[in-house]
């Protein structure tokens, strides 16, 4: 699969939207961005707030509840939490009645495996996706993962709809998109994370807190952009900014003392591991319904 080459029109789709939080926004976002119509889309938001926010923002239409219009859209997003997808898709399966294989559906929920959710909807076009959230200014990185026998143009479609908002991978293994949201999906989290702890140490150093906000995030956008331009290894880059006596290697030698990467290297696994962990708690509440 091409996974640059889209040529779909997604202007001539109509979009339904379970979930209107931060990721499903930025995804619709993107797609009024590339000319798809608002009155196209339909997003299915339980609380009053977030419909009335979605509607005077980007003006689409929006539901308290998944209703037929938007189970009948061409593509179904489901954007929601792991925790309230039970009742939500055995919702939506209801409503799609015998046209489950009408509608693509992109399950952009962390933990719900292809099998789970085809097993819960009865279809096979299905697409699992995990963006993140610098989606919300199109600079997001997006997984992608499709069931089998899903068809070329239904990949089109996806490729389409994650590039509206950023760059796209795709992968050959659903099990391997825990491994994406420990990554990439989760993977802001830690950027901001070493930020807040670049900014502390500004200030103990006496640089007041716009002063060390702007040194470390200029710092990560160079530092990341210059890694995405060239094909030196990542270790070969750290390399050439340490110098043998220098305040580099004070730094990076106190961090291998401490273990900081191999921490690090940790906390990606746990997150991957949680993955699996909503995977399984997802069965377990499905086996208890006795459905």
């Amino acid at each position: 699969m091409d996974t640059q080459a889209h040529t779909v029109t997604l202007s001539s789709l109509t979009f339904g939207f379970v979930g209107g939080g931060n990721m499903a926004t930025a995804l619709i976002s993107g797609l009024i961005e590339v000319g798809v119509p608002c009155q196209s889309i339909r997003v299915c938001a339980p609380s009053i707030q977030s419909r009335a926010k979605l509607h005077a923002k980007l003006k689409v239409q929006t539901t308290p509840v998944i209703d037929v219009a938007l189970a009948s859209s061409d593509v179904i997003v489901l954007a929601i939490k792991p925790q309230t997808a039970q009742f939500v898709l055995k919702e939506l399966c209801e409503l799609l009645g015998d046209r489950q294989d009408k509608s693509l559906i992109v399950s952009v929920v962390a933990g719900i495996t292809l099998e789970q959710l085809e097993t819960r909807l009865g279809t096979r076009r299905l697409i699992r996706a995990m963006p993140n959230t610098p989606s919300q200014i199109g600079m997001g990185m997006t997984g992608l993962v499709a069931a089998a026998g899903v068809q070329a143009s239904d990949c089109e479609i996806a490729s389409a709809i994650a590039s509206a908002v950023g760059q796209i991978l795709w992968l050959n293994e659903d099990a391997l998109m825990n491994a994406v949201t420990a990554l990439s999906g989760s993977g802001p989290a830690y950027v901001f994370y070493f930020i807040e702890a670049m900014e502390h140490a500004a200030e103990q150093l006496g640089l007041s807190p716009e002063q060390g906000k702007r040194l470390a995030i200029e710092t990560f956008l160079g530092s990341a952009d210059l890694a995405r331009r060239t094909r030196s290894p990542i270790k070969e880059l750290r390399q050439r900014v340490t110098s043998p006596g220098g305040t580099t290697e004070a730094a990076t030698s106190l961090m291998d003392k401490l273990g900081v990467q191999e921490a690090f290297s940790s906390a990606i696994l746990a997150a991957a591991a949680q993955g699996q962990e909503l995977s399984l708690q997802f069965q377990h509440d499905w086996s208890s319904t006795g459905e």
